[in-house]
């Protein structure tokens, strides 16, 4: 993906993005791995928003959904473990 910065909120903010991709067991690192090189990129079923999907560094298939502010910027809304493609 190109971009070149990421959004991410004061992660002691209990309603902040880090908060959120914690409460799914992922890290920054596991979201901006997966940012830098996804399996593959789309828009969400669920929300109509970009989304990437890929592996972290562990093997875990994840999905990243986001807002892109510009097209230099990214703020990630939610991350999660997903079901690996067949």
């Amino acid at each position: 993906m190109d971009y070149l910065r990421i959004l991410w909120d004061d992660p002691d903010d209990p309603n902040g993005n880090v908060q959120h991709i914690l409460e799914h067991g992922l890290s920054i690192e596991d979201v901006e791995e997966v940012l830098e090189n996804p399996a593959s990129e789309g828009t969400s079923t669920s929300t109509g928003r970009p989304c990437a999907w890929g592996y972290t560094l562990e093997g875990l298939y994840i999905i990243v959904v986001y807002d892109q502010i510009d097209e230099d910027t990214l703020r990630v809304r939610t991350a999660y473990e997903v079901p690996k493609p067949r």
